[in-house]
């Protein structure tokens, strides 16, 4: 079997910097074609528990937006050919202005957004920023919406979508069946390439996945390993590696 293509979740600054940039750097070594990086949010709607706690202890050590951003533009520098996406909320990229927030993402080096709460077709002007910025936005499609809403998005021309493989929060394990594979194809119904994640966390999930997305995407199962490693950085990278390597498929 062919690598699978992987898009790994991590949250800037935890727990510190300098742990979590081992941890990107340790993911890139595992075969991770993608980073997501995610700005730490105070309410944040869709993480589950890891990611929330993760965000909860980096804001609480001052961590600012900006502080993410210089973050990003290290991890772009050190690695260049590695695709660099920006997770967040509306409120942190439309507060600063977002035509102003997708250019210092731009220059820090990233290639798309993933905004959950913004709408596909009520996104504050976030796709033409993006556009403008030559960034992608990637709007989220979730098995809750009406099919007339998932055929809209489907169709509407982004060139990914993330699709989540689950209502509810990330980070609680997900089961890869008939009912999810469907999901996946009206998704991608439009032509869009598709980035399907949401509970992933071994390799057994992912090859059910890596036939019907562009790349699978796992987040909570990398924090909760640095989680349970931060006080030991070699133990962390190599665990990271590791779990990267499996979810590849290597």
């Amino acid at each position: 079997m062919n690598k699978i293509k992987l898009m790994s979740h991590l949250v800037a600054g935890y727990p510190t910097s300098d742990l979590a940039l081992s941890a990107a750097r340790a993911l890139v070594k595992g075969g991770a074609d993608i980073l997501e990086i995610q700005l730490p949010f105070s309410d944040p709607s869709a993480d589950g528990p890891a990611i929330q706690t993760a965000c909860t202890k980096v804001l609480e050590n001052g961590y600012k937006t900006s502080d993410g951003l210089k973050f990003i533009s290290q991890i772009h520098k050190e690695f260049p050919d590695t695709t660099i996406y920006l997770m967040s909320y509306a409120s942190l990229v439309y507060t600063p202005g977002i035509e102003n927030f997708c250019a210092q993402a731009a220059k820090a080096g990233v290639k798309g957004m993933i905004i959950p709460d913004l709408p596909f077709d009520f996104d504050e002007g976030l796709t033409k920023a993006c556009r403008k910025n030559g960034m992608i936005n990637i709007p989220v499609a979730a098995p809750s919406m009406s099919a007339e809403r998932l055929e809209k998005l489907s169709c509407a021309g982004f060139p990914y979508i993330y699709a989540a493989l689950r209502t509810g929060i990330t980070g609680t394990d997900t089961k890869i069946d008939e009912s999810t594979l469907s999901f996946l194809k009206k998704v991608s119904a439009g032509g869009s390439k598709i980035y399907g994640g949401f509970g992933i966390s071994d390799g057994t999930q992912s090859k059910a996945l890596a036939n019907s997305v562009e790349a699978v995407v796992a987040g909570s199962v990398f924090v909760r390993i640095i989680t349970e490693n931060q006080n030991d950085e070699i133990k962390l990278s190599e665990q990271i590696e590791k779990k990267a390597r499996e979810l590849c498929g290597l």
